[in-house]
């Protein structure tokens, strides 16, 4: 168990009371704590009494003297040394503060997995303009068709900032900033229990309706994904199209397979298919920590915990380090790993009465200041805890965006594990990239997969 921080705790119950009921839209006074107590993302704007998270002064917008993107992101906290390290002989005097998934990482793999715990820093930030819409529209989105989407979106990054069901917590991770856009070359794949990386090479495409230039009614995003490696899927492509709201629509995917020079649909790639690219290390709906429809699982706000979780991840994300370096047998290199004690939204999904998952119990730690599921567990059917993800989160400075490294889940059954995001080797993301409408045709897929 853990404390329920006091100031949650009215709006708690206001989402019992709320169960099966539309969303109360954010009155004035709400909207208002939002440039007092509260930041602009809807975070508690006080370090907590222990002194041990700090208050947030506007997070980390400017990027260092010297800064080239060509060569990184260079940590602001390089010069920094652990304050302590959580191992398996020593985490039970750290438990009020770690997650059931981590306590169980320690316990599996205790001569080699550990958890360097830095100082705190409050680094999440968006640009001016992104505040701007939080503000402007607090009081007009709301859920729809039992909390599968969401109306009256205009591209907020914070839909709803002072939540008061699990369901609005999600969604605000599914919708948070990715301005409008990103373009990135990364590996994904499966690591072996020996370190081996079955690494897929994707140049994606991910674009939102603000950078779109004609996009559809009730879209949220635009996904295309083009294989670069290895040779005998290069040129294969996904494409997806996905509702804002899933009352209205359902999501559209495509596949085009370069050696038979094909395209079809691809109704699979939703909810717990085997996620692609995975070799069966994730599902579909694990991508990103979380995406895609909430409508199979029942969604509770359980409150605020003050959690260790990954954290400005730059050393692990060094254009200095490759693949080889940083993905190890069992789990990354926790060496390199940084853990920071921050204020985490608790939301636990429970799979409905019979719907269909292979996941039977979900757990969420959604980071307070960004919005992202930091760390995340997934429980069988039998109801016993079966992977443990996390978000390698740093602040892109440069944007400005918290987003994360990369991101990856142990499967605690067969001892693999699953990344995504690992771009160290790669040319840096374009964020706030934009595309045409016509790019994201089925048609347009034989294109994208010669070029």
């Amino acid at each position: 168990m853990f404390k329920i921080h006091a100031n949650t705790l009215a709006i708690l119950c206001f989402a019992g009371a709320m169960a099966g009921q539309v969303h109360a839209k954010l009155n004035s006074d709400e909207i208002a704590r939002l440039d007092k107590d509260l930041t602009p993302v809807g975070a508690e704007r006080a370090g907590n009494k222990a002194g041990t998270i700090p208050e947030w002064k506007g997070g980390l917008t400017k990027p260092p003297a010297g800064f080239d993107i060509a060569k990184g992101h260079t940590s602001p906290f390089a010069n920094e040394k652990p304050l302590f390290t959580i191992t398996a002989q020593n985490w039970e005097q750290y438990k009020e503060h770690l997650s059931a998934g981590h306590i169980a990482m320690l316990k599996r793999y205790p001569n080699t997995y550990k958890m360097p715990v830095y100082p705190t820093h409050r680094t999440a930030a968006l640009s001016d303009a992104a505040y701007d819409k939080i503000r402007k529209q607090a009081d007009k989105v709301e859920l729809t068709g039992g909390g599968t989407g969401i109306a009256n979106w205009g591209t907020s990054p914070v839909p709803f900032p002072i939540p008061k069901n699990g369901a609005e917590a999600i969604w605000n991770h599914e919708v948070r900033n990715r301005a409008g856009g990103i373009d990135r070359r990364h590996l994904i794949g499966a690591v072996n229990p020996d370190g081996s990386f079955n690494a897929y090479g994707i140049d994606e495409s991910w674009i939102f309706p603000e950078n779109m230039d004609k996009p559809d009614e009730n879209r949220f995003f635009y996904f295309l994904a083009r294989l670069y490696a290895p040779s005998d899927v290069t040129g294969d492509v996904v494409l997806i199209h996905e509702p804002l709201d899933f009352s209205k629509d359902s999501r559209l995917a495509w596949v085009y397979n370069s050696g038979l020079r094909r395209v079809r649909r691809a109704p699979q790639i939703i909810y717990d298919s085997p996620g692609s690219f995975s070799e069966g290390t994730r599902t579909e709906d694990d991508y990103d920590m979380y995406n895609g429809p909430i409508d199979r699982f029942e969604w509770k706000l359980v409150g605020k915990k003050e959690m260790y979780i990954p954290y400005n991840a730059y050393a692990l994300h060094s254009k200095s380090l490759k693949a080889k370096d940083v993905l190890k047998g069992n789990h990354i290199e926790q060496n390199l790993a940084r853990y920071e004690l921050h204020r985490v939204w608790v939301v636990e999904a429970t799979l409905k009465p019979g719907a269909r998952h292979i996941y039977g119990k979900r757990v969420f730690y959604i980071d307070e200041d960004s919005w992202t599921v930091a760390v995340k567990e997934q429980h069988d059917g039998r109801g016993q805890l079966w992977r443990v993800g996390e978000a390698q989160m740093m602040q892109f400075y440069d944007v400005p965006l918290p987003y994360y490294a990369f991101e990856n889940m142990y499967d605690l059954q067969d001892g693999r594990y699953f990344v995504a995001g690992f771009s160290n080797e790669e040319k840096p993301w374009r964020f706030a990239a934009k595309a045409r409408r016509n790019d994201f045709d089925p048609d347009a897929l034989r294109r994208a997969g010669t070029k």
